[in-house]
């Protein structure tokens, strides 16, 4: 998968069950990547290990400060797309809220309920 978050430490701030899979959000993540993560959503299909999707919130580059302090980014097997900038995702509440709905389209599990865990 390109741009998978590398992801060394990280803490879970909110868990989700959402259909078949599970999403944990992730925050104080330390990572290699060029990246500077503030939150990632990892979607977790039931039975597996290893996430198929993620949304992650990610500092903006110093150029693209103009249009908002944070970048919110869908990854999967086949795309890694910058979704939206806003100094928004900064926040933890913002960020869960709107990354559970692109993970909730990109999976195709819009008639599914989304059950908070923790």
């Amino acid at each position: 998968m390109h741009d998978r978050p590398n992801i060394a430490t990280a803490i879970p701030k909110r868990r989700y069950q959402l259909g078949d899979f599970s999403g944990t959000v992730l925050g104080e993540i330390e990572s290699s990547d060029p990246h500077r993560y503030r939150f990632i959503l990892a979607m977790v299909p039931m039975g597996q290990r290893n996430p198929t999707l993620y949304v992650t919130c990610e500092a903006a580059p110093p150029n693209e400060a103009g249009e908002g302090n944070y970048r919110l980014r869908l990854v999967n097997e086949v795309m890694s797309e910058v979704m939206d900038r806003a100094d928004r995702w900064g926040d933890l509440d913002a960020f869960a809220e709107q990354a559970l709905k692109l993970a909730t389209q990109a999976l195709g599990l819009q008639r599914e309920r989304v059950v908070g865990l923790l």
